[in-house]
């Protein structure tokens, strides 16, 4: 087990600082001149060329490619960011009121996608092809088929606007999570379904699984001593990559139902060109979902000895 979370840091220190490399890259690909628009974002309407290379020199953008990114790395593994170009104000601080509302509507549509995947799943793995299990798969291709953005239209026009439920300007309080959180976790939910029902399809039909129902063990004992450990490993995976997405910021939903998230400041930044703030969130999503994954698989080898035993 300590090889495998070894292994697992390795890899994702690695990945990581691939990825931060890339994301400082965007810098150079920047349209504007970051030490002009910085002036502008601090209410220099017209900044003079020598305030230019003033501001240039204070943030060390004339100095080589590589000390740049040296610098930038250092600074953002200690959660410094940079200046917003759009505000002036700390990207980090921005992040910091940003990222708590994620963080609720985030756990909010996993349980909702836990307990829609496991109602969806269960009833009808020991009745395949039965009137429940058809049912079951006939929500779980619909909610696979429905966009997040229209079920989120759907809600908002006639939850909230014509049954008066909810706020239309969302306040990113637990109780406001409700509503978005649903169409985050129906398509979620109907992956994971999939997911947990082919597993334990191949977990009930499998011969041990014979043998202990020959013992007398019954179909909820199946379930949680062969069924779920059996299909831990892949369904842990599908969950930390929707884990990982959902942290990142839920932009189109968050958009929709004015979420006070980080999804909503990515779309607001990049409408605007302030690429610290993008950046910082792309970083941000990169770090989710590598935590994530990491997670996932030490929850998995948990779960599962074999998992454990490849890594010896």
């Amino acid at each position: 087990m300590t090889r495998l979370v070894l292994r697992g840091l390795a890899t994702t220190v690695a990945i990581l600082l691939a990825a931060g490399a890339l994301v400082w890259a965007l810098m150079l690909l920047a349209p504007v001149d970051p030490a002009r628009q910085i002036l502008l974002s601090q209410g220099d309407p017209a900044p003079t060329p020598a305030e230019v290379d003033a501001t240039r020199h204070a943030l060390g953008l004339d100095d080589g490619y590589l000390v740049q990114y040296g610098r930038w790395l250092t600074a953002a593994a200690h959660g410094d960011f940079g200046i917003s170009w759009r505000t002036g104000d700390p990207v980090a601080a921005e992040l910091a009121e940003r990222l708590p509302p994620t963080i609720r509507l985030t756990l909010v549509a996993l349980l909702f996608a836990v307990v829609l995947a496991v109602a969806l799943a269960v009833p009808g793995v020991g009745n395949p092809g039965g009137g429940t299990d058809l049912a079951a798969r006939g929500l779980v291709f619909g909610g696979s088929a429905v966009p997040s953005f229209a079920l989120g239209v759907v809600l908002l026009e006639f939850v909230v606007v014509g049954a008066g439920i909810g706020r239309v300007v969302a306040d990113g309080s637990w109780s406001g999570a409700l509503l978005p959180a649903i169409p985050l976790a129906v398509g979620i939910g109907a992956e994971w379904a999939r997911v947990l029902r082919g597993g334990l399809r191949d977990a009930l039909d499998a011969p041990h699984a014979d043998t202990a129902r020959a013992r007398g063990s019954g179909r909820l004992r199946l379930l949680l001593l062969h069924g779920f450990p059996h299909t831990a490993a892949p369904f842990l995976t599908v969950a930390a990559m929707s884990t990982g997405g959902l942290l990142a910021g839920a932009a189109v939903i968050e958009t929709l139902f004015t979420w006070p998230g980080v999804g909503r400041l990515l779309i607001t930044s990049i409408d605007a060109g302030d690429l610290p703030v993008v950046q910082a969130i792309v970083l941000l999503g990169v770090i989710a979902y590598l935590a994530a994954d990491l997670a996932a698989r030490l929850l998995a080898a948990a779960v599962d000895p074999r998992l454990r035993s490849r890594t010896r």
